[in-house]
């Protein structure tokens, strides 16, 4: 393993750090979503090449909206853009799940156990996301609500008043948040091993082009402009799956084949 570009992930105990409370949803929501496996290998190749992307993705699409009058308004826009992030974790929440149970099922028993062990990471990010969108559903709920206040009286119902508020305030950046980190960390897959991030990631943006092309444009673009963003998204997501996945197996010996434990060398991780 070359120690230059790869580095084990070290926990060590530091000094307290202080988060202020509008950021705690933020930071709650990196904490639960970044995975954390203290011996999950970090490539700094690969994280550069993946900020990178993301950095050109939100250039290009400032400039988009900049250089081509818009069909809708910007909060329009805005609610767009964050609908897209929702129902991209919204996928990952279903199809997540369902590849983890089937990669583990896959891999041969020695590995397995290590592998069931190792899903506690991306179901407590599926279990708080849940719990935020089910919080909010059910603080939103104005007649259920109200009943539910009424029975304490007028004290209560200012208390029960200002803990919905409270709740809301936190759920609402918190649900954001954690819907974007979710997409971004592929739902903490890497806990488990990490070849999956980038075997999910390209089956996470066909899908959403697919859900695109039924989707008008929110600016007036040429077809040739709107095309390239709208093929650009998935063509350069797989083709850094591809790369990463060529890195880990070149670098590091990490493969399917050798994290199922099917391979004629395994070399499990």
């Amino acid at each position: 393993m070359n120690t230059n570009t790869a580095r084990r992930r070290n926990h060590s105990i530091g000094a307290p750090r202080t988060t202020s409370l509008w950021a705690l949803p933020f930071a709650l929501a990196a904490r639960l979503f970044r995975p954390s496996r203290r011996d999950l290998i970090s490539d700094k190749a690969i994280e550069t090449a993946q900020l990178a992307r993301t950095v050109t993705g939100i250039a290009a699409t400032a400039w988009l909206i900049y250089s081509y009058p818009l069909q809708e308004s910007f909060s329009e826009v805005a609610k767009d853009e964050f609908a897209g992030i929702l129902i991209s974790a919204a996928m990952l929440v279903v199809v997540g799940p369902l590849v983890l149970g089937l990669f583990v099922l896959a891999a041969r028993p020695p590995a397995r156990a290590m592998y069931w062990r190792r899903l506690s990471g991306p179901m407590a990010g599926f279990g708080s996301l849940f719990l935020a969108v089910l919080t909010l559903y059910l603080v939103l709920q104005d007649s259920g609500g109200a009943r539910f206040a009424a029975q304490f009286g007028v004290v209560g119902q200012l208390l029960v008043l200002v803990l919905g508020l409270t709740a809301v305030v936190f759920a609402v950046p918190f649900v954001l948040a954690s819907a974007a980190f979710c997409v971004h960390y592929v739902f903490r897959t890497a806990d488990v091993h990490e070849v999956l991030p980038p075997l999910l990631s390209p089956l996470l943006v066909w899908v959403m082009f697919g859900v695109q092309l039924v989707d008008s444009s929110p600016v007036s673009a040429p077809a040739a402009v709107e095309m390239l963003f709208l093929i650009g998204p998935p063509l350069s997501v797989t083709a850094l799956s591809a790369w990463e996945l060529r890195r880990l197996r070149t670098r590091f010996g990490l493969t399917l084949r050798s994290a199922l434990q099917r391979g004629r060398r395994p070399r499990p991780r």
